[in-house]
């Protein structure tokens, strides 16, 4: 959890907590400070994502009941920093990414387990934020890819300062 006392967070504890709350931002379209199936739809309608709304449904379901701890249909940050939190600490079985996983496969406009120049700028456009190509390949370099081939989930993670280790 990102602390809350007076201490000071270690420079790795500032840093994921700014990747989580910029990720909680971006899913949380509305901005009301928590994410709801509403906030989740109108996320998934902008990008890409299976060949019909119910698999859309399942997800956006499987998202929210992931990681709403208090059954209020909704997750707020404390929530979503949680499974966050325990997706990059689980270091057995299959993955652990969660929520980031879902959100990494509907970035990944064409499925390939990459997400190319192309999909983190269209992303970004969606999500609202100007970048540059330029912008985008540093991304990429951030996140331990190249150019031409893009950025792996993992990589995604780097980005956004979420790292699973």
């Amino acid at each position: 959890m990102c602390p809350t006392g007076s201490s000071l967070p270690s420079r790795e504890e500032a840093a994921t907590c700014a990747g989580f709350r910029q990720a909680f931002d971006v899913l949380d379209t509305d901005r009301d400070g928590k994410i709801s199936g509403d906030d989740l739809r109108a996320f998934y309608s902008g990008l890409s994502v299976g060949s019909d709304g119910r698999e859309r449904e399942e997800i956006i379901r499987s998202m929210i009941s992931e990681a709403d701890s208090n059954r209020n249909g909704f997750v707020e940050y404390d929530e979503f920093e949680r499974v966050l939190d325990y997706g990059k600490r689980k270091s057995t079985g299959g993955g652990g990414g969660g929520v980031m996983e879902d959100v990494f496969k509907v970035m990944d406009t064409d499925g390939d387990g990459m997400l190319s120049h192309g999909d983190l700028k269209s992303y970004m456009k969606w999500a609202g934020f100007e970048a540059s190509d330029d912008d985008i390949k540093a991304m990429i370099k951030l996140g331990g890819g190249d150019d031409r081939k893009g950025v792996s989930f993992d990589g995604l993670l780097k980005i956004l300062a979420v790292d699973r280790l």
